[in-house]
């Protein structure tokens, strides 16, 4: 069976079990720590993974630690106040996008370079990689300590006009998750003005037409019905999405070290575990938009060229700044990887 089969089979196999974790579930005694994520808790790469890490802690520290989980900003949104109250210890765990942490790690823009990695499971070597540890080192700089790194998929620009050419929606203006230069580089080739959104605001501002377009996984384009307000969305997984699962060096730090491996050592079986079964879960969401009357088009080899032909010197302007040696060490593995074997 090759590695592409396995993915498939296990991801089927996995997906009808839903983890739980009840935010009122926690027993007297127990010491609550909160998990914010901007995503739903079901059906999404992030919140699967959160919800699965919950319920590892939830029963290796049964008596001592209960953790909440909370979708949907309900808690907080990813922005400067999500990373705050985990500097102040008022939230334990988050998972905001890489695009969300390059002010803290200037590493993380690899995954908005356009058209580093050839596809999700090339990222995915990446991922488990030493090389992915230096965005964590970067992080620990400010006071933050990386778990582990929850995996979701490609982005895919959607816009109110179909577009099979990157200036196809020239003068519009697109949602974008952060003021990352890079991503601002790649709209600014396109035409296309880019308008900082936070995650919960996007659907509204698509249907009001503040914005006409934004790029995003095929699983968070369906979980949050970006589709039902765009006319098409464009296969182009031109970057990559994807989560460190952060905590506070603080808190870390307070636990005694056979505590400590519990956390530690139940994020990197999380990750590496719902990891595996993200790439199913977006191609459910790619089918589950297609089956509800949205629009995606697959473009064709000579179409896809040309995109990544137009993105090209985005990369050799940024590879400095990303960190050359870095860009280069992702470019090796992805050129390396064979996931469908």
């Amino acid at each position: 069976m090759n590695r592409l089969t396995k993915y498939l089979t296990l991801a089927a196999m996995a997906l009808p079990v839903a983890a739980t974790a009840d935010p009122t579930g926690c027993d007297t005694g127990e010491e609550v720590l909160k998990f914010s994520v901007v995503t739903a808790l079901q059906g999404h790469p992030k919140g699967e993974a959160a919800l699965a890490y919950a319920d590892y802690i939830n029963a290796e520290m049964d008596g001592r630690y209960c953790v909440e989980v909370y979708g949907r900003s309900e808690l907080y949104p990813d922005d400067e106040t999500l990373f705050q109250a985990m500097l102040d210890g008022d939230l334990h765990f988050a998972a905001p996008s890489f695009a969300k942490i390059s002010g803290y790690a200037a590493k993380a823009d690899i995954f908005n370079l356009p058209f580093l990695f050839d596809g999700p499971l090339h990222v995915l070597e990446f991922l488990q990689s030493e090389e992915i540890n230096q965005i964590g080192d970067q992080m620990s700089d400010d006071g933050f300590a990386a778990l582990g790194y929850i995996s979701n998929g490609m982005r895919q620009f959607s816009s109110t006009v179909p577009m099979r050419r990157p200036g196809d929606a020239e003068g519009q203006t697109f949602r974008v998750s952060s003021s990352s230069p890079v991503t601002a580089a790649v709209l600014d080739i396109m035409g296309i003005t880019p308008m900082k959104l936070k995650f919960s605001e996007v659907y509204d501002n698509l249907a009001n037409g503040t914005v006409q377009g934004q790029e995003n996984t095929f699983a968070n384009i369906q979980k949050m019905g970006f589709y039902e307000v765009q006319a098409a969305v464009t296969e182009t997984n031109h970057t990559y999405i994807g989560y460190p699962m952060l905590t506070s060096q603080r808190f870390l730090d307070s636990l005694d070290a056979e505590t400590r491996a519990v956390f530690l050592i139940g994020a990197q079986l999380i990750t590496h575990e719902r990891n595996r079964f993200a790439f199913e879960l977006n191609q459910i969401s790619r089918r589950s938009i297609i089956e509800d009357d949205g629009v995606v088009l697959a473009l064709s080899p000579a179409e896809m060229q040309a995109w990544r032909d137009a993105f090209a010197p985005v990369l050799d302007e940024f590879k400095p700044s990303v960190g050359a040696e870095f860009v280069d060490a992702a470019i090796r593995i992805n050129a390396a990887a064979d996931p469908y074997n």
